[in-house]
């Protein structure tokens, strides 16, 4: 819309080019309902572009953002499972910034516990440049390359698994 100011004279443009978007799960069906509210009544709901923010942040947004990921990252439900290392690190990241968190410490204790096991016991036994229980930055890159060194490791056993060839005995007839 900043781009291309022309293209949005009014707010009823805006608010339905923005629409356009909401394509999926809670988003689609929120406009879907605003269009049968349009249909029932002649009048879309939202007149608006101040009303749609307004709308928009108390469907969307979490009522208390901090107290939501505090107790996300405080639970026993918030691990990194089958995501990579660089997925697991961007929800991290989100949570952290949206918990307040600030400390190092904390925060290096927080990523650790939610670390496959093996990718953190590996960094924790690193005999030798093991990051310091406050260095952040050193335990994401120590993750990052134990996941990276995982991955290339599983990529050539695959091509192992799918290149050998398995010698066959013939059977006398």
């Amino acid at each position: 819309m900043r781009l291309a100011p022309e293209q949005f004279t009014c707010d009823e443009e805006k608010i339905f080019w923005t629409l356009t978007f909401f394509k999926d799960r809670r988003a689609a069906k929120w406009s879907e309902n605003l269009f049968h509210q349009e249909a029932d009544t002649g009048i879309f709901p939202i007149q608006s572009w101040v009303d749609f923010e307004q709308q928009f942040r108390s469907q969307f947004f979490l009522v208390n953002a901090e107290a939501d990921a505090i107790n996300t990252l405080a639970g026993s439900l918030y691990y990194q499972g089958n995501w990579t290392v660089d997925n697991y690190l961007d929800s991290f990241l989100i949570l952290a910034s949206d918990a307040g968190y600030m400390d190092p410490q904390t925060l290096v204790v927080k990523f650790r516990r939610g670390l496959k096991l093996n990718v953190q016991s590996q960094i924790a036994t690193m005999p030798f440049g093991r990051p310091t229980d406050t260095d952040l930055q050193a335990w994401y890159a120590a993750a990052r390359r134990i996941d990276q060194a995982r991955l290339v490791n599983e990529a050539f056993q695959s091509t192992l698994r799918s290149t050998t060839v398995i010698p066959t005995r013939s059977v006398p007839t």
